[in-house]
């Protein structure tokens, strides 16, 4: 049961910073017991880089979207279309698989 700072995000998700001491554990001299308990917390007003990852990849897809509702008005653009809805569709994918990621972390700390 070893202590470190732990930095805390806006977004509700957190991180281990600095090893702060050792506990009364400790196996060989220089290594950790392997727990990790929290000294200090500190407050981090960003928000994580899954979260900034997430977000990134929405504003994307709303581009990619208002670019295929502006190009159905325009003809001869069915190429550039199909394009931008198989890039949603990855996108989408992608936006799925880091919320997974995301929940897995929160789901392993409860």
């Amino acid at each position: 049961m070893c202590f470190y700072e732990q930095i805390v995000f806006t977004c509700g998700d957190f991180k281990w910073s600095r090893f702060k001491q050792h506990c009364n554990k400790e196996y060989r001299t220089g290594e950790t017991c392997g727990m990790k308990l929290v000294m200090d917390t500190q407050r981090a007003n960003v928000k994580c880089t899954t979260c900034g990852r997430i977000e990134t990849k929405l504003r994307r897809r709303a581009k990619e979207e208002e670019r295929i509702q502006r190009w159905k008005h325009e003809s001869n653009r069915s190429a550039s279309i199909a394009k931008s809805t198989d890039d949603i569709r990855i996108l989408d994918q992608e936006i799925y698989a880091l919320q997974l990621e995301r929940q897995k972390r929160s789901v392993n700390l409860s």
